[in-house]
């Protein structure tokens, strides 16, 4: 798992793709919090906190992140690579792993400069140091979390089509269904008393309940089983490949 891991590192930051997402997610960010004039707007709210900040980056992990995983598989399916790294001495699991952790921590690495909002905003407060550090420290790891997810349909996005382009598609409408597709359904009151559950099974909903600051072994479990299915997924395709 390793060397697959430093491999797809390798990829990243040895072209410019690590440090062109790095700084999309930073850029975007920025603008939104602290230029563009707008709701999000973080000078112009008059109130110091990050709800702004962590309704926003849901949203551009829904494009960046796979833009990140687009190539993982469906470059090995098309140049043909994919049956070499099967019967290397690595198990399929190791192979997906790999290819997972190596995107998530590319994911990490342009969240972890976003933690200077903390001190921007403890600053900015009123008095200074009014920030909700529960909250702000749930809502951090509910991002991660949610990355995870993102990132785990987006490798396994990455092995229905060899055109990458497709397969950034495709990860951007699941990952955009499981985000708010649930919850939109569920507010048109069709399901009747189980709007609740529909509700429940999209990832805004435990998102927001991480955000609120009460770290909820539910919420906790359903990313990580969410993110296992993902990736099991993957392994069922590859093993359909091959």
């Amino acid at each position: 798992m390793i060397p697959i891991l430093q491999k797809e590192l390798n990829s990243f930051f040895s072209s410019p793709i690590g440090y062109v997402v790095i700084a999309v997610y930073l850029l975007l960010n920025g603008l939104f919090l602290w230029v563009f004039n707008g709701e999000f707007n973080i000078l112009h709210a008059g109130f110091a906190d990050l709800n702004s900040y962590f309704f926003i980056a849901p949203w551009i992990f829904i494009f960046l992140i796979p833009a990140i995983t687009m190539r993982s598989f469906s470059d090995e399916f098309n140049t043909g690579t994919i049956e070499i790294l099967v019967t290397k001495p690595i198990s399929i699991w190791q192979l997906i792993l790999g290819k997972f952790l190596g995107s998530f921590i590319l994911v990490v690495l342009a969240v972890i400069p976003t933690l200077i909002y903390i001190y921007s905003i403890y600053k900015l407060g009123n008095p200074v140091g009014n920030i909700t550090m529960g909250t702000t420290i749930g809502s951090f790891l509910g991002l991660l979390f949610l990355a995870g997810a993102y990132t785990s349909i987006g490798i396994f996005a990455s092995t229905i089509s060899k055109n990458q382009i497709v397969s950034f598609l495709l990860a951007v409408f699941i990952s955009f269904f499981m985000y708010f597709g649930f919850e939109a359904l569920s507010s048109y009151n069709l399901f009747g008393s189980l709007d609740y559950f529909v509700q429940n099974i999209g990832m805004k909903e435990h998102f927001n309940s991480i955000s609120k600051g009460v770290i909820d072994t539910r919420d906790l479990i359903y990313f990580m089983s969410l993110t296992f299915i993902f990736l099991f997924l993957t392994k069922i395709r590859i093993q359909d490949e091959n």
